[in-house]
């Protein structure tokens, strides 16, 4: 383990890193050099007026935020003699079981390829290009044959594998403490219990005003949601990320919710983004991936034919679409227990140099993929700001839904704490389910992956949303009514 100071002094470093090859460290360079034409400053006490120009101008608040942003997104480091895959995952089982899973989702995946003759990605020629640019925001309206297309992989067979998860070393030894736990998920991973959910969401207790949520609270339901709403305006006045996350933990006001979401997620609109923005469209312009066959289908089995869904359509195409062109969401494989597939140019296979991440963005979309952004749509109507949130929700969160880790917000420790809780505190009903041969975690589990989208009304779900992005963590997905009772 690395001792506090060292650990510290690496963390520092490694923000530092990072954040020198941000935009944020050009435009903080730019306002230094503009400050030297101030005639505040001068010259014999140059570094504290620089640093007291960029604080009272808001450039320190923004520094402020992409650091604590950066603490929120990648994990704490490990010991510089700890090999690099243990930052994406410590236990080699889960490791092996992932790679194993990727290596099946690459071979359904080719064999599609194979059965339909259909390249993995094409130039698209003029005339299709100026096609698809004519109706780029009505691709809706577009009726592709997709009968043959089918879904990589949906939740129930991800389900399967999560099942047959063991660790060999447990497997091995004679202690019987985990065989108790009759529920699906057989790995003997750490989950918190009622108490330690207590402590750790202890703004949710029932005493404690929630946001359009009608439990016994000691405030009047209008005089806690007037008082909520002052505080909001005022947080979003500060632009103080640490003040935002922690302010989503009572629910969001509807009207605040998305400047605030942003602010959480250090999101800005600045013009280099809707620049990068086009470019991932011109990709997609240009360029003809057979995973785009996979995002169409996918948006027409889901949001279309979802009531609250289907009029953002075209929005869908478009963000999904420019994100699997995305290269810089590799970047979160860093921390992702997974690894991003490769694919080979024609001739080459094997040869390393000649390997391309496949999709460029490393993510295979499955079932229910769409409906990560579906939601989304409410929040946000211009679709580069739309798709920049999306992005930052999925490297930060999501992605741990469709991946084998031992995380505590990851999938298997959601599904062992939704089992353990059950079990626990509503044996009666767990085991009745278990009779009639209806496991409950087969019933929630697509409920899980899908953060619930799909299967809670919008504002139910946006406010459950408000409390993943405010605790940092997924584990309100698995959680129930027992936990404040």
């Amino acid at each position: 383990m690395l001792g506090q100071d060292g650990g510290l002094s690496l963390t520092i470093a490694q923000i530092v890193q990072r954040l020198k090859g941000s935009g944020l460290h050009a435009q903080l360079e730019r306002q230094a050099r503009l400050s030297l034409h101030n005639p505040e400053i001068k010259l014999e006490s140059l570094k504290e007026d620089i640093k007291e120009f960029l604080k009272t101008s808001g450039w320190e608040k923004k520094l402020q935020n992409a650091v604590y942003s950066e603490l929120s997104v990648f994990p704490l480091p490990c010991h510089p003699s700890a090999p690099p895959e243990h930052t994406k995952e410590s236990l080699a089982y889960m490791r092996k079981a992932q790679g194993n899973w990727e290596k099946r989702i690459l071979k359904s995946l080719n064999s599609m390829c194979t059965e339909l003759g259909i390249p993995l990605a094409q130039k698209r020629s003029i005339n299709e290009q100026k096609e698809l640019l004519s109706k780029w925001n009505e691709m809706g309206t577009d009726e592709p044959d997709l009968s043959l297309f089918r879904p990589v992989y949906a939740p129930k067979d991800f389900l399967e594998v999560l099942m047959n998860l063991r660790n060999p070393n447990y497997e091995n030894s004679e202690q019987p403490s985990f065989r108790n736990h009759l529920g699906l998920i057989q790995v003997p991973l750490k989950v918190k219990d009622i108490p330690e959910l207590k402590e750790y969401f202890n703004e949710l207790d029932l005493n404690t005003g929630q946001l359009d949520i009608d439990d016994s609270a000691h405030v009047p339901p209008e005089l806690f949601e007037n008082e909520h709403v002052r505080i909001g305006q005022k947080v979003l006045m500060e632009q103080d990320s640490a003040a935002a996350q922690q302010y989503v933990r009572q629910g969001c006001p509807n009207l605040l919710r998305a400047e605030l979401w942003a602010l959480i997620l250090n999101v800005s609109s600045q013009p280099e983004d809707v620049l990068y923005y086009e470019q991932l469209k011109s990709n997609v312009i240009q360029h003809d991936l057979l995973v785009d066959n996979l995002i169409y289908k996918d948006v027409k089995l889901t949001a279309s034919n979802d009531d609250y869904y289907f009029v953002f359509e075209d929005y869908l195409y478009q963000v999904l679409l420019c994100f699997s062109r995305d290269t810089s969401v590799l970047e979160h494989f860093a921390y992702n227990s997974a690894t991003p597939p490769k694919s080979y140019v024609r001739g080459k296979l094997g040869m390393e140099e000649y390997a391309v991440f496949y999709p460029p963005n490393g993510v295979i979309p499955f079932h229910g993929f769409s409906m990560y952004v579906a939601p989304l749509c409410f929040l946000y109507n211009e679709p580069s700001k739309l798709y920049q949130m999306f992005r930052e929700i999925y490297v930060r969160y999501f992605f741990r839904l469709h991946s084998i880790s031992s995380h505590p917000s990851g999938i298997v420790s959601l599904c062992l704490l939704f089992e353990t809780l059950l079990q626990t505190h509503l044996p009666q009903l767990f085991y009745h389910l278990r009779e009639i041969g209806a496991q409950p975690l087969r019933i929630s589990f697509k409920w899980m992956v899908r953060a619930f989208s799909g299967y809670l009304a919008t504002d139910q779900l946006l406010l459950l949303w408000d409390r993943v992005l405010g605790y940092n963590s997924l584990e309100i997905l698995a959680g129930n009514e027992n936990i404040f009772c």
